[in-house]
């Protein structure tokens, strides 16, 4: 017959449960660690322990980091998060509407750059310099360094 704390739920979980239930190598959970994403505690036995919570908070990186939010901006959201518990819809919420926005302005700069790709070296004249329909006598070269076309889209 097995003991009371045996048929207990355990809370805490360990670095190869982590990564076995998130999908994740044990090196990745060691780098959001190291990088602040996610916690961990040390047992008696010096071993890395897991809050369940950290299951939801992986998964919240893994999606972010799948839309192309940078590491940085993942922990600064993260921050924001109580300890202590798994992040909840409210929490998403909050995030993805700010997130929204950044991927709303990326989606825009790309389109811009996907439509206008080859409208210079397209017209077959190989010079962006001096392209005579697109960039006559480098007018853009005036206005500064730079993707001076693609900068004017983000205004």
């Amino acid at each position: 017959m097995a003991n009371e704390e045996d048929e207990e739920p355990r809370q805490e979980l360990t670095v190869g449960e982590v990564a076995r239930r998130s999908g994740l190598a044990v090196s990745a959970i060691h780098f959001y660690e190291a990088k602040g994403l996610i916690a961990s505690r040390r047992n008696a036995g010096n071993q890395r322990r897991y809050a369940r919570d950290v299951l939801r908070r992986v998964s919240l990186i893994k999606v972010a980091q799948r839309i192309g939010i940078p590491l940085a901006d993942i922990g600064a959201a993260l921050a924001t998060l109580p300890q202590g518990r798994a992040p909840s819809m409210r929490d998403w919420t909050r995030l993805s509407a700010r997130w929204k926005k950044e991927l709303d302005a990326r989606i825009a700069r790309l389109t811009l750059l996907r439509d206008h790709l080859d409208d210079c070296i397209g017209c077959g004249c190989l010079s962006i310099d001096h392209c005579r329909l697109r960039n006559p006598q480098d007018e853009l070269g005036l206005q500064g360094s730079g993707p001076r076309l693609l900068e004017q889209g983000e205004d």
